[in-house]
């Protein structure tokens, strides 16, 4: 008689907690969509995914190991764009077989001990938005020059950049900083290429820099954004290794040392306004990324900037010393300083379109790679996020399942999961060649839902007669 009344009892009571956990669950996702709420608790859902997903998997544990060559080289055909890991289109040429002999350097004229063009007053931190190092130093090197924003247009400078240079995809959900973070990062060529399109300056990027040409630009009056590795926190509090862009607007070589406008501040940190690093921390830093800098001028300046150059003014060229830069350190080099030299010495094959010496190269970088300790400072697992060579490489020497294996590897490392557009579509692009259309098509059409303004990965499609 009691278990009679006790078990329904017991029953009753157990679908009334359960009533009651599903009301609260659908409470708490009613809740979580309120915009003030939601604002509040989104980035910590996101933090402790990523950290489920980095303890699952961590990305620095992840290592590509290069294969050998299963197909014959298949070369851009000229004509067709593609894209780029500069601003320029070098791969739609027909690849060279030499790259120029260097001539010796000229002697170099004198500069001044110092030169500070006061690029704090034009400082723009990248601060409560996702990913903004790209967007923040643009707006930066385009407020020196007196850009207002574009035509119409009242909101954040920095937001006015990064519409086009990474929109996000849309969801009526999300605000647009939201639908933006997503897009890790914002490429040399991106920058560049807003500056032509949408303002009336002008801007050129090259490879193969050194400190003299840093200064001898200031010295003539044009600062520059350059681009270079560096050890910070990530949003997950690991240390780790990052790439990241600088204003350089000043030097000072009584204290051997750059005065650069740094984005990037978290927290209750000052911003770094006027941050003065040191010649050859910056140095070592700048070498992950082949030396790469940009110049925004007016382009009634040009012949000044063109001039202050002096052979740099050749693209090929500077490809050219870079590649013979990394040729030395790559003999006297360790440990991952090592695996940025052989990564660099890719970098400037691909870009000499030399692709069967690039990928010879890049198979030693990721074999130095493989050999670091397996850790976030040890192991740079973002490189590929930043610079596509290793693609071009392997791609255009027909090692097809290469370029698969490395996107696989990238695409893992994320913590927001495979949201890097560049190594989509260059899998879409070794899946096609490979006849597996629809993985291919699949990986481009995501290409272009992340960005929407990813002009190579339309024009694929189209070309594959694909319609979204």
């Amino acid at each position: 008689m009691l278990c009679s009344i006790i078990l329904p009892m017991l029953r009753q009571r157990k679908f009334q907690i359960l009533l009651g956990l599903l009301a609260g669950l659908v409470l708490a996702v009613g809740l979580y969509q309120v915009p003030f709420i939601n604002s509040r608790l989104a980035w910590r859902l996101d933090n402790l995914r990523a950290e489920i997903r980095q303890w699952i998997a961590p990305p620095s544990e992840q290592v590509f190991v290069p294969g050998a060559s299963t197909a014959a080289p298949t070369l851009p055909s000229p004509g067709v764009t593609v894209i780029s890991p500069t601003v320029d289109e070098s791969a739609a040429a027909t690849p060279t077989t030499l790259a120029p002999t260097l001539e010796p350097t000229p002697t170099l004229i004198p500069l001044p001990e110092r030169i500070d063009l006061k690029g704090a007053q034009f400082y723009v931190d990248q601060k409560n938005r996702w990913n903004y190092c790209g967007p923040a130093n643009l707006v930066m090197s385009l407020k020196f020059w007196g850009w207002k924003g574009l035509p119409g247009r009242t909101d954040d400078l920095r937001d006015q950049v990064a519409t086009v240079v990474k929109p996000g995809f849309v969801d009526p959900t999300k605000s647009f900083i939201d639908r933006g973070r997503l897009d890790l990062n914002v490429m040399p060529y991106e920058m560049a290429d807003f500056v032509m399109e949408y303002t009336d300056y002008s801007a050129l990027i090259r490879h193969g820099g050194d400190l003299y040409t840093l200064k001898a630009l200031l010295v003539a009056g044009f600062p520059s954004v350059i681009e270079k590795g560096y050890y910070e926190r990530d949003t997950q509090g690991k240390h780790t290794w990052m790439g990241h862009y600088l204003f350089v607007t000043g030097y000072d070589d009584a204290e051997q040392v750059f005065i650069v406008q740094d984005a990037y501040y978290q927290n209750d940190e000052k911003p770094r306004k006027d941050r003065r690093i040191k010649y050859d921390e910056l140095l070592e830093g700048w070498r992950s990324f082949n030396f790469l800098f940009m110049v925004v001028y007016p382009p009634e300046r040009e012949n000044e900037v063109l001039n202050t150059l002096g052979r740099l003014s050749d693209p090929v060229w500077g490809y050219q010393r870079a590649l013979q830069v990394a040729e030395e350190e790559v003999l006297s080099l360790r440990d991952i300083d090592l695996y940025f030299a052989w990564f660099n010495k890719g970098t400037s094959h691909v870009q000499l379109q030399q692709y069967a010496d690039a990928a010879a190269a890049y198979d030693k970088a990721f074999a130095v790679y493989a050999s670091l300790g397996s850790d976030n400072v040890n192991r740079p697992y973002r490189m590929v996020w930043y610079q596509t060579g290793p693609y071009w490489a392997y791609f255009y020497t027909g090692r097809y399942q290469d370029v698969i294996n490395l996107a696989d590897v990238t695409l893992s490392t994320p913590s927001t999961g495979p949201t890097l557009e560049e190594s989509l579509y260059w899998r879409a692009m070794a899946s096609y060649a490979i006849g597996n259309t629809g993985p291919a098509v699949t990986d481009m059409l995501e290409s272009v839902r992340l960005n929407p303004n990813f002009a190579a990965g339309w024009q694929r499609l189209r070309e594959w007669g694909v319609s979204p």
